[in-house]
């Protein structure tokens, strides 16, 4: 039987893009710092990630698209922010983005990590950020080198 497993070593070349909303900016921009830090402290130089600015979590599938298509990049990072209010809009961005991305992922083959976060509250959200459940744009963006790794290992 053979078995197959990422790690956390980056590939030589590998190129990282992330997409991020300015909506939520606070947010955003402590995911964003995340991402980046994690990507360089398991071996992507900076030059090789690049950063790209949408206005909202809408845009993201969009803009991931667009740069699946040009084949630039080994993995993409999605990140965002979605606070539910009082209207249904909360549902239609936040499933909208979510599939839009697992449509990208599958139509290119290419890791679309989905570091859109959807919550209840902007207290949810800043717990998500750097608070006490962590970043997640840092696990989105370990999760994209390991998806890297293990993609160049498979057959």
């Amino acid at each position: 039987m053979t078995h197959y497993e990422g790690d956390l070593r980056a590939i030589d070349g590998a190129r990282y893009a992330i997409i991020a909303s300015r909506w939520n900016a606070r947010i955003t921009d402590a995911l964003v710092a995340g991402a980046r830090k994690e990507l360089a402290s398991n071996g992507v130089p900076e030059a090789q990630v690049d950063v790209i600015r949408v206005p909202g979590a809408w845009e993201i599938p969009l803009v991931a698209a667009r740069l699946a298509a040009a084949g630039k990049h080994a993995a993409l990072l999605a990140l965002g922010c979605v606070i539910r209010g009082d209207t249904r809009h909360y549902e239609h961005v936040a499933d909208g983005c979510s599939e839009g991305l697992m449509r990208v992922q599958l139509e290119f083959r290419i890791p679309v990590l989905n570091g859109v976060l959807a919550v209840e509250a902007a207290e949810d959200a800043e717990a998500r950020a750097g608070g006490s459940h962590g970043n997640k744009g840092e696990e989105v963006a370990l999760a994209a080198v390991e998806l890297v790794n293990l993609l160049e290992k498979l057959p």
